[in-house]
């Protein structure tokens, strides 16, 4: 006879080939419960449901016993439940964490609407109860079917940092664990492939995934027209910030930064008041992001950035409806104001041209080498009831040297043992990414503080990389901190650190030559001083 599933053991392998099954076949229940509970399937979709996932856990029948009622918000307990017994039953490789994800989220798809079902329900809502209703119902969409995971995100390590520019706010990424030995043997073994073309394309909805590449079931976009281009609406698995969106091209073509995008920008926010929306720049090393599919970013949040006060107020008699100004932050960044959609767009515009071709050889700043342009720019919008539209433009500049092969504007190499990546369009709005790598040796750094040996310097540390960073900090702190004062020291200093990576990828810097250029460059697109 059957154990009471509730008192299954925990340890997989106790559990005879009948026991297991019977534990799968009572997980496929919970999870359409779930499903049910959460409007992923309706009543005359479990059946299809039911049989989907016993096929997909190779079960002869479904569990015929009692099932308990829960109220979970996430199915994510019931699926590590499923995805430990599969392992054990040999579905996948349990020690591959790339198939672990994968095999869940095929287990998801079977509880997911059609595409043309969603767009359906998302025009509909939009239509009766406007944006923020719509977005709210894909969001919770994209929770439920954990396409977002959000027991993931929640791993991730966050805190805010004061710096001379305000608080910055910093996340050690946890979201993505690192890659084994193993799973780089098994990537290398790969065939060659090119679909999807990357992990924006429209073809990743449904996609089975690989190794290499995450598995699609759970994907869901919605159309959005942009200026008379064919967009799409998307939300990032493995979120940065409160409903962290991806507005993806309809083709694979490259980013572009022109008039044509900022009309895209605004024209999405227009749709969606309630969201900031931004895009990476258009060339390397300050683009930070997928450069062959041409997207933007966005989501539901304030970031640090738009909360900076203007340091020198312009104006333009071109444009007297518009306010302006020169932000105080690292990033060197003109904001402009105006209820005004089009007039916002065509003083942007101007600075775009102008900063296109500008040259500044005092400050560094070459517009071109030969035929190899340099300057680009971050645009990040929002709207405000009062104020109207608030564009941010982050003025970015490409060009490498000799001193700095990763790049002139970029993270110095001083302070590569925090951030050595692109500062791209979340890093400018004073959000650090960093890498999950930092969690221990944060930690080992704030032991030092307190008196644990300093093994930096020693052959083969992992601490290594943080050798002069640490002999500073202990020549400033000691080594007596209590744990709590020194782990606070640690994540302030990394905090200033990330304030500084942003000077340095700011075109004019914070002294007064460097905001004397600023302001002549700005006088060169028709602004003054207000």
């Amino acid at each position: 006879m059957t154990k009471q599933l509730g008192e299954t053991p925990t340890n997989r392998s106790e559990l005879t080939p009948a026991e297991r099954d019977d534990a799968l076949a009572f997980g496929v229940e919970r999870l359409l419960r779930f499903g049910l509970r959460h409007a992923l399937i309706k009543k005359m979709d479990v059946l299809v449901a039911r049989n989907t996932l016993l096929d997909l856990l190779n079960l002869a029948a479904p569990y015929e016993g009692k099932v308990p009622k829960e109220d979970l918000d996430t199915p994510t307990v019931i699926l590590d439940d499923l995805l430990d017994l599969a392992a054990a039953k040999g579905l996948f490789d349990g020690d591959v964490p790339q198939y672990r994800i994968n095999f869940e989220t095929r287990l998801m798809g079977a509880l997911m609407p059609r595409e043309s079902e969603v767009c359906k329900k998302f025009r509909k809502v939009m239509a009766k109860h406007g944006p923020k209703a719509a977005t709210d119902w894909f969001y919770d969409l994209c929770v439920v079917s954990n396409y977002i995971r959000t027991a993931q995100i929640a791993q991730n390590i966050q805190w805010k940092a004061e710096t001379p520019y305000g608080e910055m706010e910093i996340t050690i990424n946890l979201t993505k664990p690192e890659k084994d030995p193993k799973v780089i043997a098994m990537e290398r073994l790969q065939p060659a492939a090119s679909y999807p073309k990357c992990m924006l394309c429209k073809e990743n909805i449904g996609y089975a995934g690989r190794i290499n590449f995450p598995a699609r079931q759970t994907h869901r976009i919605v159309p959005l027209n942009l200026a008379g281009e064919p967009f799409y609406l998307q939300y990032s698995p493995y979120a940065y910030f409160h409903e962290h969106c991806i507005i993806l091209h309809d083709e694979h073509k490259p980013m572009t930064m022109d008039r044509a995008t900022l009309a895209q920008i605004f024209d999405f926010v227009s749709q969606f008041p309630h969201y900031t929306c931004g895009s990476n720049a258009d060339l390397p090393i300050v683009g930070g992001s997928i450069l062959s599919h041409a997207h933007f970013q966005g989501g539901r949040y304030v970031f640090p950035m738009q909360k900076a006060p203007v340091a020198l107020p312009l104006r333009n008699p071109r444009y007297p409806g518009l306010r302006a100004g020169i932000l105080h932050w690292p990033v060197s960044t003109i904001r402009l104001i105006g209820r005004s959609s089009q007039q916002v767009q065509n003083a942007a515009n101007d600075i775009l041209r102008a900063w296109r071709e500008y040259s500044d050889a005092s400050v560094g700043i070459l517009a071109h080498t030969g035929d190899t342009p340099h300057n680009t720019v971050t645009p990040i919008l929002h709207y405000d009831e009062q104020d109207g539209y608030v564009l941010d433009l982050a003025l970015r500049n490409n060009r490498t040297s000799e001193e700095y092969p990763d790049g002139i504007f970029h993270p110095h190499k001083q302070y590569h043992n925090i951030k050595k990546e692109n500062i791209g369009l979340i890093e400018v709005m004073g959000l650090a990414i960093l890498p999950a790598r930092l969690k221990d040796q944060g930690a080992a750094i704030a032991d030092i503080l307190c008196g644990a040996p300093n093994t930096s310097r020693e052959p083969g540390s992992p601490l290594a990389v943080h050798a002069t960073w640490i002999d500073s900090l202990v020549a400033k702190y000691g080594t007596s901190m209590t744990p709590v004062a020194a782990n606070t020291a640690v994540r302030n200093e990394i905090g200033a650190v990330f304030g500084h990576v942003l000077e340095d990828a700011g075109v004019f810097k914070q002294d007064d030559a460097g905001q004397a250029a600023f302001l002549r460059f700005a006088e060169k697109t028709g602004f003054q001083k207000a």
